[in-house]
């Protein structure tokens, strides 16, 4: 992470991330663990990226199959007074994926 403050910072969500977030089935919560729970790394244009893969066990709403886990990951942009989700990936999966 940036810095010790980026837990406190709010994080705010861009339509597209919503939109994209609804298509591939992330909750708010699963977007916000991804960004407050696990390693930063660098993205294009100055962006940031983090990835967290989560107990699924159920079927996806992308192809309706059940899946044991699913990989959530957020492209975000860090601001002085708040982080803004740009977009978000998920995968599903039935082995875990090592981060």
């Amino acid at each position: 992470m940036a810095d010790d403050l980026t837990n406190v910072k709010p994080i705010y969500f861009s339509r597209h991330a919503r939109h994209r977030m609804y298509l591939r089935g992330a909750t708010d919560a699963e977007v916000i663990q991804t960004i407050q729970g696990s390693p930063w790394e660098p993205a294009r244009a100055g962006k940031y990226q983090a990835r967290r893969t989560f107990v699924y066990g159920r079927p996806s709403p992308v192809d309706h199959k059940v899946y044991l886990y699913k990989t959530v990951h957020v492209i975000f942009a860090e601001e002085f007074d708040k982080i803004v989700v740009v977009t978000v990936l998920v995968y599903y999966g039935s082995e875990k994926v090592e981060e």
